[in-house]
């Protein structure tokens, strides 16, 4: 009897649901697929760090990178979430968010105006990184998150600066997007209403770079900011 060749495993294309993961309201809003929340991450900088501090909940605003199925933040090794995370075994328990605001809705009613919007939140085990090749190439990611490119393009952090800065690793298993796209929805008797209903669309833009006095005359902006 002939034995069957298995195929080669594939890695999975989307996080499993959990139930912090599958929202209560709007839940075919919800997307799992891995993708979709790579893209989210990666078009955005700044995150909100949620924790609990003596009892209490706390969020922060904070930059982040993505690498691969992980995410960085950064901070102060003073600061009270970094040296929880330090602290704490098995780590600080996190739940981490990205949003992307794309247009208003704005509809006839006051009730059902609305976003249109891209988000992410992951739940998860902050750890801090001690490895110093790790930090170093998570700090090199941070800066490469905001401006890519840019990390080639700076003095990196000597031991001083790095012993100063503090990083937390989240891994992404316990992750979903939720979007929101279209039109109004308006009531049907609403419909006649002598309101403007419509879409307002909102992007993100980058001005011109302001060189800082004290560069040296004749200096360029690098193609990687120009591209920007």
């Amino acid at each position: 009897m002939q034995g069957t060749t298995q195929p080669p495993s594939q890695p999975a294309t989307a996080y499993a649901p959990t139930d912090r993961t599958v929202p209560t309201r709007s839940p075919h809003r919800a997307s799992y697929d891995k993708e979709l929340v790579h893209a989210i991450l990666d078009e955005g900088y700044v995150c909100h760090l949620g924790f609990v501090r003596d009892g209490a909940p706390v969020v922060l605003p904070t930059l982040y990178g993505r690498v691969g199925e992980r995410l960085y933040v950064h901070g102060s090794t003073g600061s009270r979430p970094l040296r929880a995370a330090g602290q704490a075994d098995p780590g600080l328990p996190v739940c981490l968010t990205v949003t992307h605001v794309d247009a208003l809705v704005l509809a006839r009613s006051a009730f059902h105006h609305s976003i249109n919007y891209r988000s992410v939140v992951v739940h998860g085990i902050a750890r801090q990184v001690t490895d110093e090749q790790e930090k170093r190439q998570a700090l090199d990611a941070l800066v490469d998150h905001v401006v890519p490119g840019r990390a080639a393009d700076s003095r990196p952090a000597d031991k001083k600066e790095l012993a100063a800065t503090a990083v937390l690793r989240l891994d992404l298993e316990e992750v979903s997007a939720k979007v929101r796209t279209g039109g109004v929805n308006d009531e049907p008797e609403d419909l006649a209403l002598p309101h403007w209903a419509g879409l307002v669309p909102l992007q993100r833009v980058y001005g011109t770079p302001v060189p800082d006095p004290a560069l040296a005359p004749g200096t360029e902006v690098p193609g990687y900011l120009a591209a920007l």
